[in-house]
């Protein structure tokens, strides 16, 4: 299990609009890493659209959004255009990053059992270390409360 004040993990990973992302390229500012579990659902649109509402905050102190799901880059394209998306997906289809943080989980739903992404979302320092983690996040308030923690740190 990850804890705040680890190493956050590395990854390469394929971005929307046919992009690679890798987390070591960032170090030097604070960046958001949130796992959600699929494109075009409703919590997770909405949690999309409000990062991409508060990404100019996020900006001026400095710190880069990276939303991650298991959905391939042809599905982010579309949920970003859909949207107006302003902030970088990435595909982690093979789930390996989702494992690496550890949200990748058994979850259930009305008494079916099944592996999915818990939604949560990690502070990356500008030295790569997990300055902060939110598990099982419930959407209304958390991006706010997030950038409300990026703007104490700048």
């Amino acid at each position: 299990m990850l804890n705040e004040g680890d190493a956050a993990p590395d990854f390469e990973l394929e971005s929307d609009g046919g992009g690679l992302i890798r987390l070591r390229d960032l170090k030097g500012k604070p960046v958001v890493v949130y796992f959600y579990p699929k494109d075009d659902t409703s919590g997770c649109t909405k949690q999309a659209i409000a990062f991409t509402e508060k990404a100019p905050q996020f900006s001026s102190a400095g710190t880069r959004i990276i939303g991650i799901s298991p959905d391939t880059v042809a599905s982010h394209d579309k949920f970003k255009s859909k949207h107006k998306l302003g902030i970088q997906l990435a595909a982690d289809t093979e789930k390996v990053v989702a494992q690496a943080y550890g949200v990748w989980v058994e979850k259930s739903m009305y008494g079916r059992k099944y592996m999915g992404v818990e939604r949560s979302t990690f502070l990356v320092d500008e030295n790569g270390k997990v300055a902060r983690i939110w598990r099982k996040v419930r959407v209304p308030g958390h991006v706010e409360e997030v950038l409300e923690v990026v703007q104490s740190l700048s």
